[in-house]
């Protein structure tokens, strides 16, 4: 199981149940995956194949972001360093924040939960995640936690942005960047995979070492 086949489910949900607190249930949703990916892992039946090894396999852990779109409200909950970006009137506006050890407020949660962080190739909570909230990693807890941060934004009908690499037909006038979601005029299938490959390319070219996924979404409303 991963959480990209189950963590949908559950925010649905959750949100059935009760969609008046937006934080509230995406803080739920996040929790309940995270006891099923500690269960799964510690019935040994989560496949591990990390370098850890551990007999209970409570390695494997992951980083979630998701977004929830209404008519009106761009609602993303994240938990980790994956990102979410909206572009608007041609620039990028951060919808998360990562979850690094050495983030200010990070920092005095791990240390006040009794933690450290650690400078090991970048700051890493005891010397080994280089996030300081994850799904999973039962290993690390208290210190890795699951909660998300939510973040809800005003979706704006007559805003977009151009990607000089999509731009060269009219059907590709609009493009995102990161795990984006793009508003705007339409925008073709086709240009959303060309815009992904293409930030794809660009993260592996700046040196990213870690694996690499791009979601571009077109927020075209057509009100």
């Amino acid at each position: 199981m991963r959480c990209r086949e189950r963590l949908h489910e559950l925010v649905r949900e959750e949100l059935e149940a009760d969609d008046a607190d937006w934080e509230k249930s995406m803080s739920r949703s996040f929790t309940r995956m995270d006891l099923e990916a500690v269960a799964l892992n510690a019935n040994g039946r989560a496949n591990c194949r990390c370098e850890l090894q551990r007999p209970e396999c409570d390695a494997v852990g992951s980083t979630a972001v998701v977004s929830i779109l209404t008519p009106e409200k761009i609602v993303v909950s994240n938990c980790g360093d994956s990102r979410a970006v909206l572009c608007r009137n041609g620039k990028a506006i951060p919808l998360s924040s990562d979850h690094k050890p050495d983030r200010p407020d990070e920092l005095d949660r791990i240390q006040a939960a009794g933690g450290r962080v650690i400078f090991w190739d970048g700051p890493r909570v005891l010397g080994v995640l280089a996030m300081s909230r994850a799904i999973g990693d039962n290993y690390l807890k208290p210190y890795v936690i699951s909660k998300p941060e939510v973040t809800v934004t005003d979706r704006v009908k007559e805003t977009r942005k151009v990607n000089s690499q999509l731009a060269s037909s009219p059907e590709n006038e609009v493009a995102g960047a990161g795990n984006v979601v793009v508003e705007g005029r339409h925008v073709s299938n086709k240009a959303c995979d060309e815009a992904s490959i293409l930030l794809t390319r660009l993260a592996l070219a700046r040196q990213s070492s870690d694996n690499v996924s791009v979601v571009v979404v077109d927020l075209r409303r057509d009100t």
